[in-house]
């Protein structure tokens, strides 16, 4: 990324695709190939193609600054004037397949945040949580890159969210399966119900043999943060079992993990467990974070539960006209 100024001054950011990495990244997808294979041996239930052509998908639209363009002007246009979450806005006429020129904006790195006073940290990851949440469920579309690199910060709890190439947009349907997902295993308690759900959806083989039990057990923990009306802290143990619950085949897991798929819609979801949670783990995020999903979750739809959501909640209301 340069900065630059345009002939009338204003700042601006440019992001210049080199010759010659596409080719290269195009390699580097053929050779994943084999990787996945290797995976699909030590997992057996995975099904390595499906992953691969969606990884393919989605790394290829990264070198088209055209699709990074559209994606970055949805993100940009619904959370335009939001007191807390911006999105630069693209520059249009200087921008192209292969160069995407966007408003400059300012603010602190995540390497800095992380030692600001506590209440600016739990600010930070609160916006953080609402973007990458909210927007599933209000634009059915996730930035799949929870990169520390990706986010600008200001006191208040204000983030400037950056790099829009690696976007994933669901079907509805898609984002039906995740609201039932959680209404199965955090509302109702119904394992019996989620397990089914994973079967339909394809996460787990029908007749897996595996008790509600084990599968509360091994996916109850990615819902653990929501699962109780309670204050809760993602330290950086917690995140670090997030990670385990994916690769350690030598755990009290292995067996489930063995059997597990992961289906198309949810391979780049998965940067939420990968990514976000460590970046939690990193600011100590504490927060009720089942009364803050409640606003988010539209089949609960709550009141605000914070002083940052009451003032979103007014931010999102019409102003009302003149009598």
């Amino acid at each position: 990324m340069h900065r630059a100024v345009t002939r009338d001054g204003t700042e601006v950011a440019v992001k210049v695709q080199y010759p010659g990495v596409a080719d290269a990244i195009t390699a580097d997808l053929d050779n994943s190939e084999l990787l996945f294979a290797m995976l699909g041996m030590l997992f057996p239930g995975l099904e390595p193609g499906p992953i691969v052509a969606e990884l393919r998908e989605r790394v290829l639209e990264e070198l088209d600054y055209r699709l990074e363009a559209d994606n970055q002007r949805l993100f940009a246009t619904a959370y335009r004037g939001h007191p807390f979450i911006h999105v630069p806005e693209v520059v249009d006429e200087l921008s192209t397949a292969t160069v995407l020129t966007t408003e400059m904006a300012h603010g602190a790195r995540f390497s800095e945040v992380v030692t600001w006073p506590d209440e600016e940290r739990q600010l930070a990851a609160e916006t953080l949580y609402r973007f990458v949440f909210g927007s599933i469920y209000s634009l059915g579309a996730f930035n799949g890159d929870p990169h520390p690199g990706n986010y600008l910060f200001r006191p208040g709890g204000e983030v400037t969210f950056l790099d829009f190439g690696l976007v994933k947009r669901f079907s509805d349907s898609e984002v039906a399966d995740f609201a039932e997902m959680i209404q199965l295993m955090v509302i109702e308690r119904d394992v019996a119900g989620y397990a089914r759900l994973l079967e339909r959806i394809g996460i787990l083989s029908p007749g897996n043999g595996f008790d509600d039990e084990v599968i509360r057990d091994y996916f109850g923990h990615f819902y653990d943060f929501v699962m109780d009306d309670e204050v809760m802290e993602i330290t950086p143990e917690y995140s670090s079992e997030s990670l385990r619950r994916f690769f350690d085949l030598s755990g009290p897991h292995a067996e489930i993990m063995k059997s597990a798929n992961l289906p198309p819609s949810m391979v780049i979801v998965q940067r939420i467990n990968l990514g976000l949670y460590a970046l939690f783990g990193d600011l100590r995020a504490r927060n009720n974070w089942r009364r803050l999903a409640e606003e988010l979750w539209p089949f609960v739809d709550a009141e605000p539960a914070t002083q940052m959501g009451e003032r979103i909640a007014g931010w999102k209301r019409p102003a009302t006209p003149p009598a």
